[in-house]
């Protein structure tokens, strides 16, 4: 794989791990369609994009790769490792929340290669005529499971029906798929499965609960939160108004954290993931929809507050922590009536929570907004300048930078907000006026 060593080398991955290899290699060495099924956080986007952007014509300007998804996020993170790469392919994501006009505008200004996308809003560009398929040699359907699961196989069969049968076909899943449906049109298929029917999840996560005798386990949950303390933990709930239910005690109760589920807006949700993952909040609250597609990484903990309500569930929650070779704990809060699932294969050791009074922990990190963006010519130098030269910062004070069309989210030491907004105050950058604001949290 030393063909690779560059691109790794540019995303700081020393080596791929054998389900990579593996992956790589049947994609280079044969015209086979694939099913790949490994388990949620060990690289699955990176096996499928390494060898298939070998096979992109840089001097094409044209589509030649479908990357569908179930949602927004994962054709966006999934966009973000072609991007990172830096291998001359040109990526773009597509998914609803926008207007389909903007897309299509910006379509025509990048001419990507490669669309990664939502199958309605796919289907939506494809129907319109704004992607044509004439130059598409590979189709990729991500989290597929998810995708029928969400009920897109209507939108699915009529995206297959644009591209021709000689259009290679890769389906990728974390968990099994027991048949195939017809309309997929896969052809002489090579099935990879790095799954481990007999191991749920991996050896690196410690698996425990929590017992409460109260019916209502908000009040465990604080306490627990209390002692895991500065770690990253993802609380899984059922639903959403559960999530909000959550959330309210945890903002009365002083606890800095983010909520993420599908009846959130669509800034809503990016601003969330943005706190969560560049450390600016410790605590995410969440349902299942942020179990797959979400890239983060150094996830501490998972805390089952709602038991799941299937073992594909339980799956993609807990591949959340631990993701490569990192560490990770999942807690399960029991209460009075509740028992383990039986599709559960690991029998947890019990926890016993020794902090007595709840108290937050506040992130190391904050998140600030800066009013300027790609479109006013700013790059992270430029970001990371204004906030060293001006600001007063360390570059060791500043952790991610997300540079959007006319805006900037950059995560900075927190205790050295309060300066920083004072330093910078009616500041330029690059010769523009901007605006510097903290992002504040819930709770």
């Amino acid at each position: 794989m030393s063909q690779y060593s560059e691109i790794l080398k540019k995303l700081g991955i020393v080596s791929l791990n054998q389900m990579q290899k593996d992956v790589s290699g049947e994609c280079r060495e044969s015209n086979r369609d694939m099913v790949i099924l490994s388990p949620t956080g060990s690289g699955k986007t990176l096996a499928y994009l390494l060898p298939l952007q070998e096979q992109i014509d840089r001097d094409d300007i044209n589509v030649q790769m479908l990357v569908v998804t179930p949602g927004r996020e994962l054709a966006l993170q999934s966009s973000d490792v072609l991007k990172n790469m830096r291998c001359g392919v040109r990526g773009m994501a597509c998914y609803g929340g926008r207007p389909a006009m903007e897309e299509h505008r910006k379509m025509r200004e990048l001419n990507p290669q490669v669309i990664f996308a939502t199958p309605g809003r796919l289907l939506d560009h494809l129907e319109k005529g704004n992607i044509l398929c004439d130059n598409v040699s590979f189709l990729v359907i991500d989290e597929f499971d998810k995708c029928l699961e969400m009920g897109f196989a209507r939108e699915m069969t009529a995206i297959i029906g644009f591209l021709d049968d000689k259009c290679r076909r890769f389906l990728i899943s974390a968990t099994d798929i027991d048949s195939i449906p017809n309309y997929v049109n896969m052809g002489r298929t090579k099935r990879l499965s790095f799954l481990n029917p007999q191991q749920q999840t991996v050896d690196r996560i410690e698996t425990f609960f929590v017992r409460s005798e109260q019916k209502d386990k908000l009040p465990l949950l604080a306490l627990l939160l209390t002692e895991v303390g500065s770690q990253s933990s993802i609380v899984f709930l059922n639903y959403r108004d559960s999530v909000e239910r959550v959330s309210e005690y945890l903002r009365q109760n002083a606890f800095p954290h983010v909520v993420f589920h599908g009846g959130l807006e669509q800034r809503q949700r990016e601003y969330a993931l943005h706190q969560f993952s560049n450390g600016s909040a410790n605590v995410m609250v969440c349902t299942d929809l942020a179990s797959r597609g979400l890239d983060i990484p150094s996830i501490g903990n998972i805390i089952h507050y709602h038991l799941p309500l299937a073992e594909s569930e339980y799956i993609h929650r807990v591949g959340r922590t631990a993701r490569w070779d990192a560490k990770g704990n999942t807690f399960f809060l029991i209460g009075p009536e509740e028992t383990i699932p039986g599709f559960i294969d690991v029998k947890p050791e019990e926890y016993v929570v020794k902090t007595a009074t709840p108290y937050p922990v506040m992130p190391t990190m904050a998140t600030l907004y800066i009013g300027k963006g790609k479109k006013d010519k700013i790059s992270k130098g430029d970001i990371v300048g204004f906030l060293c030269k001006i600001g007063g910062l360390n570059s060791d004070d500043i952790g991610r930078i997300d540079i959007y069309d006319r805006y900037v989210y950059v995560a900075v030491n927190r205790k050295k907000c309060t300066s920083v907004l004072k330093n910078t105050a009616g500041a330029k950058i690059k010769g523009q006026r901007t605006v510097v604001e903290i992002c504040c949290l819930v709770g």
